[in-house]
């Protein structure tokens, strides 16, 4: 018993002390002297960001995100007032004019289709370059009335020629394709009729008066009696009074005079005749400025509406744009710089889907931007500009130059995408614009753009670490991808696993 209990005491000691000296290590690694703390709070000493070197195969592409829209957006207006219809009051004129089918935003407009109706009448799309500008009737040449006679033909109501002269066939050509679309071509109105009244009168009674006039100077054409000396029963002499001299000289006045009158009544019927033919000439059936819309390109499509029933037809009613989609973006200068018209892109829809488009124009010749009150629709002249604008662009070399703005300014970017597979349907969605630039040679040295620095004589160098220290190697500096450069070394100063400095 005895001996247990000293055994005990003396684990009791052991114990004792263990604890005694673990206290002591954890007071010791919590106190530190003054020194100590001080120099825990002394800041690394400063020394280089490297990256490695790395040999691998570089892509340069320009990226962005870009709008899915129509193609050749272009405003959309009447060219004057439609025809006067059936409700023409006597003055010839309609009343006021009213939309009273408005277009259809989406729609998709064919040649020969009524785009909308104005009193009852039709404004009917047609396909040409020269702008409705006036209302085309008999008479009336010009290429207007020869795209016209074109379009008739090409919907199947042949005006017996393409002559730019709107005659007798042009008008039998216009009443069938008004009658196909259930109209009827404008006719004379009847303050057109009431002036061919009037003219057809004024014919009648020039005819008249010169057959007045011719008649009575046929019945005054009799012989005129004679006066003289005349000798009496008895022999002497009766002198009378001898006046042949003064009824010759009535009768030569009677003549004057009678002939100035036919002149003048042949005159008078001769200006009414051409009166009457000036104003048949132009007399019939015709196409007014605000039924006829000419497209240089069919069939488009109508985007937006701007009229409703009810509505005047004045100014901009809307507008309309081709069935074709491109993507709209938006690129830095110095991006713009490396692009080029005809490039190849590839389109990432917000789904993942792909689609490929090409580079159609960049700059000012890319602006979306639609005229307002443009005053018809005037689409050929943009064109041309456009391509014009396009061949100046890429014969410059620079987007940034076609932009008409300084060079880092963004620049416009229009993508054509002549098969849109998945983007069908999705116009107004954004999609991901990727536009390769170039590949490497192979696998080639790359180090990042923060690596590299110009020094002052021009020539771009690299730090590279070197055990303690750094050393400059000149480099030349090739393609440039996601933040990495291409660089080939003078000589064999750097090589791949190289630490080049970055920062420090």
């Amino acid at each position: 018993m005895k001996r247990l209990s000293t055994r005990k005491q003396l684990g009791a000691v052991i114990g004792a002390v263990v604890l005694v000296g673990a206290g002591g290590w954890v007071a010791g690694s919590q106190v530190h002297s003054p020194a100590d703390a001080a120099a825990a709070r002394t800041a690394p000493k400063a020394g280089p960001v490297t990256v490695a070197v790395q040999r691998q195969s570089l892509t340069a592409t320009v990226v962005t995100t870009g709008s899915v829209e129509f193609d050749s957006p272009e405003p959309l207006s009447l060219a004057g007032a439609v025809g006067t219809g059936t409700a023409a009051t006597a003055g010839g004129e309609g009343a006021e004019q009213r939309v009273t089918k408005a277009p259809v935003s989406g729609a998709k407009v064919k040649e020969g289709d009524v785009l909308m109706t104005v009193n009852g009448r039709p404004v009917l799309a047609l396909q040409g370059t020269v702008p409705m500008y006036r209302a085309m009737g008999p008479g009336m040449s010009g290429d207007d009335v020869k795209q016209l006679q074109k379009a008739l033909g090409r919907l199947g109501f042949g005006p017996g020629g393409v002559t730019g002269t709107f005659g007798q066939g042009t008008a039998a050509a216009v009443t069938s394709w008004y009658t196909h679309k259930g109209y009827q071509a404008q006719q004379p109105s009847p303050d057109e009729q009431q002036q061919l009244g009037t003219l057809q009168q004024s014919v009648s009674s020039a005819q008249e008066a010169l057959l007045t006039t011719t008649a009575a100077g046929a019945g005054s054409n009799h012989p005129a009696p004679k006066t003289g000396t005349s000798r009496s029963t008895d022999g002497s002499t009766d002198s009378g009074t001898d006046s042949s001299t003064e009824s010759g000289t009535d009768s030569s006045t009677d003549k004057k005079v009678r002939a100035i009158q036919l002149a003048s009544a042949k005159k008078a019927l001769d200006m009414a005749n051409d009166a009457l033919s000036t104003f048949q000439a132009s007399y019939g059936t015709k196409v007014p400025a605000g039924e006829a819309v000419f497209f240089p390109k069919l069939p488009v499509r109508l985007d937006k509406v701007t009229v409703k029933p009810g509505d005047v037809p004045s100014g901009q009613i809307g507008t309309v744009t081709s069935s074709e989609l491109v993507v709209q973006a938006v690129v830095p200068g110095s991006d713009a710089e490396l692009l080029r018209k005809g490039m190849a892109v590839d389109l990432t829809t917000n789904g993942g889907e792909k689609a490929h488009g090409t580079v159609a124009a960049l700059g000012a010749d890319a602006a979306a931007t639609v005229p307002q009150d443009g005053g018809g629709h005037g689409a050929t002249a943009g064109t041309a500009e456009e391509d014009a604008g396009s061949e100046t662009s890429e014969g410059d070399g620079g987007a940034a130059d076609a932009s008409g703005s300084s060079p880092g300014a963004p620049v416009q970017l229009r993508i054509s995408v002549p098969e849109p597979g998945p983007m069908a349907g999705q116009a107004g969605a954004s999609v991901k614009v990727t536009i390769k630039i170039g590949d490497s040679d192979g696998k080639v040295l790359t180090v990042p753009l923060a690596a590299v620095r110009t020094s002052a004589d021009g020539k771009a160098r690299v730090q590279v670490l070197r055990g303690t220290g750094v050393r400059d190697v000149r480099v030349t500096v090739g393609l440039s991808a996601s933040g990495l450069v291409e660089v080939k070394p003078d000589g064999a100063g750097l090589e791949q696993g190289d630490a080049v400095v970055v920062g420090r």
